[in-house]
């Protein structure tokens, strides 16, 4: 599941709120049913909201409970028809992936990646980012074949390439809240929601916030100095195969890309860097 708000790069006003269901492990929601209210006993405190700078979400996740320090959790990129993407190793994108592209990404780090091919758009890129919260926790043996998925439409990508900020936050559903709706991982169920409405406190109350993607319409710098500050420290990830056959074979095999250790996770100020 995914919660999206697309707002000017530079405003700071919403423009849009739309609540964006996508498959996972099972569980679904119906589009036609009720929205919580993120507020449902009056004044609520919360410590984070949807518009945090990238990190600050993800590295609070960290210092709490739970297995989640040096996990890398599978996560998998879907696009509109020819969409394609890829992830950087030391600064620079690698071949774009057959689609969906899948890898592991370590909880509380930020990712750059990279979008090209986009129907009707051919010879743009967009550069968004992806920060993983939390994790999902399916059997060892299942775990190659249920990533967090992370869809995306040709309307976030068209308000991304007009200047605008798209955030998702996507979500585990509540399995005693979700309605049964069979649905497959390409699908993608949008719901709008009003836009004074924080995007991380909606998909909080639907469930379990498990990963946060910002889309704008910034471009790679052209100086050197600021390539570690773009790519958020070069964080390291697993290339990954999703298992679709055999649900007993075992996962395919993952080795980590090379990390750039000298070189700590900066996150970036959103309404500079989205």
């Amino acid at each position: 599941m995914s919660i999206k708000f697309a707002v000017p790069s530079i405003a700071a006003t919403a423009t849009l709120a739309t609540l964006l269901m996508t498959p996972a492990f099972g569980q679904n929601y119906a589009g036609d049913a009720k929205l919580p209210s993120p507020y449902p006993n009056g004044n609520v405190h919360r410590l984070f909201t949807g518009d945090a700078p990238p990190g600050v979400v993800g590295a609070a996740r960290l210092q709490r409970w739970g297995a989640v320090a040096g996990h890398y959790q599978g996560v998998a990129f879907r696009g509109p028809g020819s969409t394609q993407f890829s992830l950087p190793i030391n600064g620079v994108f690698q071949p774009p992936a057959d689609k969906p592209l899948c890898a592991g990404l370590l909880i509380g780090a930020v990712y750059r990646f990279k979008i090209t091919s986009i129907p009707g758009y051919e010879g743009e890129e967009l550069f968004p980012t992806v920060e993983v919260i939390d994790r999902t926790y399916p059997p060892e043996s299942l775990a190659a074949r249920f990533p967090i998925p992370i869809n995306l439409e040709i309307e976030d990508l068209e308000d991304a390439m007009q200047g605008r900020l798209v955030t998702r936050v996507i979500y585990l559903e509540d399995p005693s809240t979700a309605v049964p709706l069979a649905e497959t991982p390409e699908s993608a169920r949008a719901i709008d929601v009003p836009g004074n409405e924080d995007a991380l406190a909606v998909a909080d109350q639907l469930g379990k916030p498990v990963a946060i993607v910002r889309i704008g319409s910034l471009a790679p710098p052209t100086s050197d100095v600021l390539l570690p500050q773009f790519f958020l420290g070069y964080p390291p990830w697993l290339p990954a195969m999703m298992q679709t056959a055999d649900p007993m074979q075992p996962n395919a095999a993952m080795q980590p890309t090379e990390p750039m250790p000298t070189t700590p996770v900066q996150p970036l100020v959103e309404t500079s860097l989205p």
